[in-house]
């Protein structure tokens, strides 16, 4: 817990408990924000330091450690489980302040996944707001996408685009003549039948799991379409080895607009680069 706060040691201290501790000296005039509110909303965000709160004027601040405080003129809150917290739409321009571009879209697909938000929305609510952050704010939000399943999905997608490879389309459904649901890819290129996807533990941890994709590849490969499966070493560790293999089946299958060599933006937002020719 943070200093001079304390709880029954049988009180399991979740985000919640964590933002309410932060927000008790200031008698109802803060609210949780930023990464607090992130957090409280059950959104994926990786590890930040400190809890968050922000107050509606300067003068309200209160210094406290493992505490940080902001001054948000916006007010635009909603309460979360009897706790006050910044509303969806204003949180994705105050972690603009906090995150990378790429994990700023893992967090806005998210808030669109769990119909906090639309894309449409984030777009025009971050064109218009008045933020130190709202220019970071509208590069983010110009990604986010619908129907998006995880925060790998994001990574895997953001890492072709940054490429300067065309757009996959986000979780491409394919029906049988009946309208019955066959496939599902994570991204795909329908019009050269391309589809990539990310291979989770689950394939390796849940028995008969990588038989079965094993069987949907020969499935897949039967009707012309070409898989590319990729773990998470793909992306954290040898993105550039990712992106080759992917750049070089779509220039065989003559994917229009695919670029004969890729773009050098992806490097500044994916660390694990030393593969890269």
């Amino acid at each position: 817990m943070l200093p001079g706060t304390y709880v029954a040691a049988t009180t399991i201290v979740t985000p919640l408990v964590r933002a309410r501790a932060a927000l008790l000296p200031y008698d109802g005039e803060a609210w949780a924000s930023h990464a607090t509110a992130a957090r409280v909303h059950d959104l994926p965000i990786p590890t930040i330091a400190d809890e968050h709160v922000s107050v509606p004027r300067a003068g309200l601040r209160r210094c406290h450690r493992g505490v940080r405080a902001h001054v948000g003129r916006h007010r635009a809150t909603t309460v979360v489980r009897g706790v006050r917290v910044t509303a969806p739409l204003m949180l994705f321009v105050e972690m603009a302040e906090l995150l990378t571009l790429v994990d700023l879209v893992v967090l806005g697909d998210a808030m669109v996944r769990r119909r906090m938000v639309t894309p449409e929305q984030l777009v025009r609510f971050c064109a218009s707001v008045r933020h130190k952050a709202a220019s970071r704010a509208r590069s983010g939000a110009a990604y986010v996408r619908r129907d998006v399943d995880s925060p790998m999905e994001t990574r895997l997608r953001m890492l072709i685009v940054l490429a300067g490879l065309p757009e996959p389309q986000v979780n491409l459904t394919v029906r049988d003549e009946d309208g019955e649901v066959i496939r599902k890819y994570d991204l795909s290129y329908p019009v050269v039948r391309v589809a990539i996807e990310f291979n989770g533990k689950v394939h390796v941890l849940v028995p008969g799991a990588w038989e079965a994709d094993l069987e949907r590849r020969d499935d897949i490969d039967d009707s012309g379409w070409r898989l590319l499966p990729v773990i998470s070493s793909g992306i954290y560790a040898t993105p550039g080895s990712t992106l080759r293999r992917v750049h070089r089946v779509l220039l065989a299958r003559g994917l229009p607009g695919t670029p004969l060599r890729l773009d050098d933006a992806w490097r500044a937002h994916f660390p694990g680069h030393a593969d890269a020719a």
